[in-house]
């Protein structure tokens, strides 16, 4: 009687740990994924400002053209 008891509380505490495992693993990954996530939104804001400096650039450019004729 007790083996059979003992075996049963061992496949449940070792589907426990796997369970806990698999949930830790996967709160990492949401971590992770917001992390970067944000990072990627953050790092898409100063690209959008160099390219409306360049697109002001070019039109400083036409312009100073435009006067010149």
């Amino acid at each position: 009687m007790y083996p059979k008891l003992l075996y049963k509380i061992a496949v449940l505490s070792s589907h426990i740990v796997i369970f806990q495992l698999l949930m830790f693993i996967f709160i990492i990954g949401i971590f992770f994924a917001v992390f970067f996530v944000v990072r990627s939104l953050l790092t898409k804001q100063p690209s959008n400002k160099d390219s409306i400096e360049q697109k002001l650039d070019r039109i400083i450019e036409l312009l100073e053209k435009e006067k010149r004729n």
